[in-house]
């Protein structure tokens, strides 16, 4: 007896007069040539269910599911380890009370905190939520939580613009002073960005962040971080250690930019005499 599943997002449909065809991940349709095979036995054994004997033209079109990534590689809901349920939310209470319902749901036990409380008894990880820009200096301390083995992850809000930022797990990933220091170099308005983060701003009319927005960057957090707790691999193009989302809170649109760590520079050398 075997069994096989489809990946989450992936499905197949008979259509008629031209037999079956796979929708992918991305949705897109494929026809599918299924030869001698059964049918009705391939559509069987890809929802889950166990078939009996061999049949090798039926396992044939099974491993072209596979090979092409159509296949559910491990149990979609692996269990949060007790060793990184130990989650420290520290922030504003619009992203952090969403995203502890998320954690819990997952497997976590999130606990809010003080910023100089969060890392007391050595949690797996802390996230900070803004729901506004990051004072100068907030988070420098922070940075150094993965060198502690403790993962850090963040997000904050500037204006109708959210950004999650990469999670940070060990000693030389993306830090937030590395990716404040990414976006200057990335725009020519690296003088007013610089000015806006250190401040002070006038603003119009202040706004708080509706509940679905709050709910997707929640969403986004716990997604990051359950993978890492569980050992999920990431979806999408790139890894959410080394990825920056924009989120524009107006049409909850999300946008995902690389960032890479910034290397230290080395000192200059003493002149001679």
């Amino acid at each position: 007896m075997s069994r096989s599943q489809l990946a989450p997002g992936v499905e197949v449909v008979a259509v008629p007069g031209r037999g079956l065809a796979v929708r992918t991940a991305d949705g897109e349709f494929l026809s599918v040539r299924v030869g001698e095979a059964d049918q009705d036995a391939l559509l069987a054994r890809l929802s889950g269910a166990v078939t009996d004997g061999p049949d090798a033209e039926l396992d044939r079109l099974v491993r072209a599911f596979e090979d092409a990534g159509y296949l559910a590689e491990r149990p979609r809901h692996a269990a949060w380890p007790a060793g990184r349920r130990d989650v420290r939310l520290v922030g504003d209470c619009v992203l952090t009370g969403p995203l502890a319902a998320y954690l819990r749901a997952a497997g976590a036990e999130p606990q809010s905190a003080a910023p100089e409380e969060a890392t007391d008894g050595q949690p797996a990880a802390v996230v900070w939520c803004l729901d506004g820009p990051v004072p100068q200096g907030l988070w420098g301390a922070a940075d150094r939580l993965p060198e502690r083995g403790i993962a850090w992850l963040r997000c904050h809000r500037e204006g109708w613009q959210a950004y999650v930022e990469p999670l940070a797990v060990a000693a030389g990933d993306v830090t937030s002073a590395h990716v404040r220091a990414r976006r200057l170099a990335a725009t020519p308005a690296h003088r007013e960005l610089d000015a806006y983060w250190i401040g002070p701003r006038i603003s119009g009319e202040s706004f708080r962040l509706e509940t679905p927005a709050a709910g997707l960057l929640a969403a986004l957090l716990a997604d990051d971080l359950t993978r890492w707790a569980t050992d999920a691999p990431d979806t999408g193009g790139l890894p959410a250690r080394r990825r920056l989302r924009r989120v524009d809170l107006r049409t909850l649109t999300v946008t995902e930019h690389p960032v890479l760590p910034v290397p230290d520079v080395a000192p200059m050398p003493e002149k001679a005499g």
